[in-house]
């Protein structure tokens, strides 16, 4: 066992302040607030999504991993807005003192992915908890005046993009449940990279600029593509094909060797590729705007028809399950 962190001073001081080291209105993180100041003719993104061991994480995760996360699943949200990342505030709730050791490779965590999101911590708060380490990260971004990308605003004849590739996420989760799955069909290389989709998100920041100018709406897909498409679409439907749904040569070795890898890649979340709506004359615009970040055309909104998904043979799917529950599911 390594040694506990003695008191807040020397958690916040040591482990945190450095990280805000760079903000000049975060005071070192000595004060009871941060300041903030933005660019004229801009307008402020505010997001919090706290993540919690055993619902969102597993408390035997690396804490480099789960600092990753925290940040990322926040930031991705930004992405989806069009929006820059600027700032972060954090509040940590520990059951019990942290070690010292697991203090300092949270730290190291964090410090990449502000790094890697172009962000600084500004301040927050810790506490103690009498259930599971909760961890809630309130992400600061900016966006031009008036060119926020809200998840509503999609028409009948848009088309609906994704970046990346779906299930990848969600079948790292599996894999870490069970490290021995897909063992017949998968190598060692293809199930860590299933697992690190999981463990660290990416989020889309490449995409902004193309979000601004383009896109009529967008989301990230957090809780599963079926369930964020329907956030996406609302009243309007779309024949969703998974012939068409881009997915990495792991997702695809597993779907072929077990069709109910199907539920996983719609339903089962944590993927935080963006889903994006974009007019008809605005396509080709769009996926030169993409730029190297690879996007999907999945189909056309429709009214008057629901989401359905036709599976590889032609016949209709009914999946076992449209997303994530944050009252019935759990990571850990």
């Amino acid at each position: 066992m390594g040694a506990g962190i003695e008191n807040e001073s020397e958690l916040i001081q040591t482990y945190l302040a450095p990280l805000a080291s760079k903000v000049r209105g975060a005071f070192g993180l000595t004060d009871d607030a941060a300041l903030l100041s933005i660019e004229p003719g801009t307008d402020l993104v505010v997001t919090n999504d706290p993540i919690i061991a055993n619902v969102h994480f597993f408390a035997s995760d690396k804490p480099e991993d789960i600092a990753w996360k925290a940040l990322a699943v926040n930031v991705s949200d930004l992405a989806a807005k069009g929006a820059d990342p600027r700032a972060y505030l954090l509040a940590l709730a520990f059951p019990g003192p942290p070690e010292r050791d697991w203090m300092a490779a949270f730290a190291q965590g964090l410090g990449a992915a502000q790094q890697a999101f172009g962000c600084h911590l500004i301040g927050g708060d810790t506490d103690h908890t009498p259930g599971p380490l909760s961890i809630g990260v309130t992400a600061i971004g900016t966006v031009p005046k008036g060119a926020f990308v809200q998840r509503r605003g999609a028409k009948a004849g848009d088309h609906v993009f994704v970046t990346g590739t779906i299930g990848d996420a969600a079948l790292g989760l599996a894999i870490r449940r069970d490290p021995r799955l897909f063992d017949h069909i998968l190598s060692d290389a293809d199930k860590n990279l299933l697992v690190d989709r999981y463990l660290r998100p990416q989020p889309r920041l490449g995409l902004v600029e193309a979000l601004r100018k383009h896109a009529s709406a967008a989301l990230d897909i957090s809780d599963g593509l079926l369930k964020d498409l329907a956030r996406l679409s609302g009243p309007l439907g779309l024949e969703l094909k998974l012939e068409a749904l881009p997915l990495s040569a792991p997702a695809r070795a597993a779907l072929a060797s077990d069709g109910r890898v199907a539920n996983l890649i719609l339903g089962g979340g944590d993927d935080y590729e963006l889903l994006v709506a974009v007019a008809p004359d605005q396509m080709a615009a769009f996926v030169r705007s993409a730029g190297r970040l690879s996007v999907s055309d999945i189909g056309v909104l429709q009214t008057g028809v629901p989401i359905t998904v036709i599976g590889r043979d032609g016949v209709r799917l009914e999946p076992d399950r449209a997303g994530y529950d944050h009252f019935h599911d759990r990571s850990g």
